[in-house]
């Protein structure tokens, strides 16, 4: 997810049983002259929602988190509620949660520098690059269609073209023998 979707989530959304999460909406920084800066939830970045599927463990999390909410305030649990809100509750500044993500990653020291939207990228070069179908990485992107995935990581596969051309080759030839 973008940082700004997952920073819109609300309990409500969690299907512990099925471990699903659907996206439908996004947390966003908005600037106005007369005002300033404010936070607001808005649509996706595609402007449609999608289902996310979530891994056992990552299910397990998201179980212990809302328990744990819970624990500081039972508001902070309850269905409408956020699940990465801050502890009054309120949708935290996107902005300022990768910019703490950066900093903390820097303190880490062994760790290379990475932007907290650099793990959403290993996450689909980690799937393209162990042959996930595009379309499914584009789905979990929440990208308007999987020729957007195929455009920002057509570099993950280096060396499809020479594979592409030895399975057209092969093909040929048994069609013709």
């Amino acid at each position: 997810m973008r940082c700004g979707e997952a920073l819109a989530l609300r309990w409500r959304d969690f299907d512990a049983e099925a471990g699903t999460l659907p996206v439908r909406r996004s947390a966003g920084m908005v600037r106005t002259a007369s005002e300033g800066a404010g936070v607001v939830e808005g649509d996706t970045k595609s402007g449609r929602p999608r289902l996310i599927d979530l891994d056992d463990a990552t299910a397990a999390v998201l179980r212990a988190r809302r328990r744990e909410r819970g624990a500081l305030a039972l508001q902070l649990a309850r269905d409408d509620a956020l699940i990465f809100g801050d502890l009054e509750g309120r949708l935290r500044n996107p902005e300022q949660v990768s910019r703490q993500f950066t900093r903390d990653v820097a303190r880490c020291g062994a760790v290379p520098p990475i932007r907290l939207h650099d793990l959403r990228h290993t996450h689909a070069t980690i799937l393209l690059t162990a042959r996930e179908p595009v379309h499914v990485v584009s789905q979990r992107l929440g990208h308007a269609s999987a020729v957007v995935t195929m455009t920002v990581y057509a570099h993950v596969r280096p060396g499809s073209q020479r594979g592409a051309a030895n399975l057209f080759a092969r093909l040929v030839g048994e069609a013709g023998g």
